[in-house]
């Protein structure tokens, strides 16, 4: 049974200040995937890759269709979803890692990772993200520094653990390794293959062939899901 299914969601802009013109991102959006299943979305910039991660996440709302997201026995319309809704299935069901690390000011790199499971002061969660973090070859001197002081690709590797410290059932992916160097990046394919090993849905978003290929069960191209703007 389908961990997430996309059933004809649909997305449009409204330009207010070009005279209303309406700017369609997406429609008619169809897919599933299966707990353990990795779909990789395709196609070129501006398709609208990304955006159907953020509607799949709750940050765009849909203007049609459905988002269903199964939470235990139950499927949860992400797109009818209230927003006390949404973050509840944040906190228990769908985990993400965006393009661009954004987390509270000055807070330590170890905090960060470790607060999605918990109090990050506790001693489990932060064994956890010690554990990660050593596993994505993020320096310990710098576990206590807030990530905004950090290179791209060690903020990169902060936002990596931070998404995949947590078991939830869906794992959204937006570019996790355009940052990252060779060993890096096969890093973060070993961890993408556990999670599927254990259940996990996985949506991405992936430029680099290599990755796309060692990771992907299924590609669905979203270019089919695109049309031409409205006047």
């Amino acid at each position: 049974m389908a961990a997430l299914a996309l059933c004809g969601a649909e997305k449009t802009f409204t330009m207010h200040l070009r005279g209303g013109m309406r700017l369609p991102v997406v429609a008619g959006v169809e897919f599933s995937v299966e707990p353990g299943e990795c779909v990789v979305l395709a196609g070129p910039s501006g398709a609208g890759k990304s955006s159907i991660l953020r509607m799949i996440w709750g940050t765009y709302r849909c203007d049609r269709g459905a988002i269903l997201v199964r939470d235990g026995a139950a499927m949860v319309d992400v797109a009818a979803a209230t927003a006390r809704e949404i973050l509840r299935l944040r906190s228990r069901v769908i985990a993400s890692v965006s393009q661009f690390l954004r987390v509270v000011p000055r807070v330590p790199a170890l905090d960060v990772v470790a607060e999605p499971l918990g109090r990050a002061a506790d001693e489990e969660p932060r064994a956890a993200a010690e554990a990660m973090l050593r596993r994505l070859n993020v320096p310990e001197r710098l576990w206590s520094l807030p990530p905004a002081t950090f290179s791209g690709g060690e903020q990169q590797r902060i936002n990596i653990a931070r998404g995949f410290l947590p078991e939830r059932p869906i794992l959204l992916l937006d570019e996790p390794t355009a940052s990252l160097d060779a060993a890096n990046r096969a890093r973060v394919v070993e961890l993408i293959g556990e999670k599927k090993r254990r259940g996990t849905a996985v949506v991405a978003v992936v430029h680099d062939d290599d990755v796309r290929t060692r990771i992907a069960d299924r590609i669905v191209d979203v270019t089919q899901f695109t049309k031409p703007s409205e006047p």
